[in-house]
């Protein structure tokens, strides 16, 4: 079956996962400031968990120099949000959490277990490098957008568990270090729980915004755009005049992977930081909502794209 179409029954598993967290309040059987706890588990212990894990896999040649091109994509992709960000920013006038949920999309959440349906778990680790990199930019640059101050002290950023959870992950694959099988699978069983319990929250948050509210917002639509349409397909065309896709055997799975990471809704990330650190997470969750649920066409249309070209 062609990719574009086994990424779209994907996303709707994970969009139904919403609207259960959506219900799941509105029937009153949860309230929606109990996503607090729920965002906490998701940050500090899944999280860590699946960055782990990632690099859990049999060490080769191959599978480095497919990682080399994934880390070299992971660099570029990333600081051109970031550029494309601060662009935006200035000609549309987006407030933080709006630059942040345009800048950053849900590449762990949504992509980890798209990868894994799509290919199979031995091509997770390629997603990682995208993750990597992001997640030394959500607890540092996205922190700042989202907290609006002025810099977070290097030491929290070292020291935060996510940001060790990718030291430890690397350091065990460059020396081929295997987890005792009751750890990994401990982990591994946390680490599938990622998608689902993001999905969730995003329901429960989503519950406690007026619908009215959420579908006459014209700047949640405008955010919408830019992360859904204009940005993966400036990414797009990049990738396409550079051509990665011949760097190395493999090259356009991995591409492919790199690219499905720039493409999906708004981070969940930002929206459990927003609950965490009192901000505006009614305007995150109604962005991460709408964007998630726009790209059950978005994705499959943007990957059909990157196939025929």
């Amino acid at each position: 079956m062609d990719i574009a179409i086994l990424l779209a029954d994907k996303i709707v598993q994970l969009t139904l996962m919403v609207f259960l967290g959506y219900f799941s309040v509105k029937s009153k059987l949860l309230k929606s400031e109990q996503s607090l706890p729920f965002s906490i588990i998701g940050l500090y212990i899944i999280s860590p968990a699946v960055l782990i894990m990632a690099f859990q896999v049999d060490y080769s040649e191959k599978t480095l120099s497919g990682l080399s091109l994934a880390f070299v994509l992971a660099f570029l992709f990333n600081g051109l949000l970031v550029f494309l960000g601060w662009i935006f920013k200035k000609l549309f006038k987006l407030d933080n959490i709006e630059q942040a949920t345009s800048i950053y999309s849900n590449s762990g959440n949504l992509i980890i277990p798209i990868v894994a349906s799509l290919f199979g778990a031995e091509w997770v680790i390629y997603s990682t490098a995208f993750i990597v990199v992001q997640s030394i930019l959500f607890w540092s640059h996205l922190r700042m957008l989202i907290c609006g101050k002025g810099s977070v002290p290097i030491r929290k950023i070292l020291l935060n568990i996510n940001i060790l959870a990718i030291v430890v992950g690397m350091a065990m694959f460059f020396f081929h270090i295997k987890l005792p099988s009751t750890l990994a699978g401990t982990l591994s069983s946390l680490g599938q729980m990622i998608g689902p319990l993001s999905m969730l929250v995003a329901g429960m948050l989503i519950a406690s915004i007026p619908f009215k509210k959420i579908i006459t917002d014209k700047r949640v639509y405008l955010v919408s755009f830019l992360r859904l349409i204009l940005i993966p397909l400036i990414l797009l065309i990049t990738i396409k005049l550079i051509g990665f896709e011949q760097w190395v055997e493999n090259g356009k799975i991995i591409v492919m992977i790199c690219f499905l990471a720039t493409i999906s809704p708004s981070a969940a990330t930002a929206t459990q930081m927003a609950v965490a650190y009192g901000q505006d997470a009614k305007k995150a969750s109604a962005i991460y909502g709408v964007t998630t649920l726009l790209c059950v066409f978005t994705m499959p249309i943007i990957i059909w794209l990157y196939q025929i070209t």
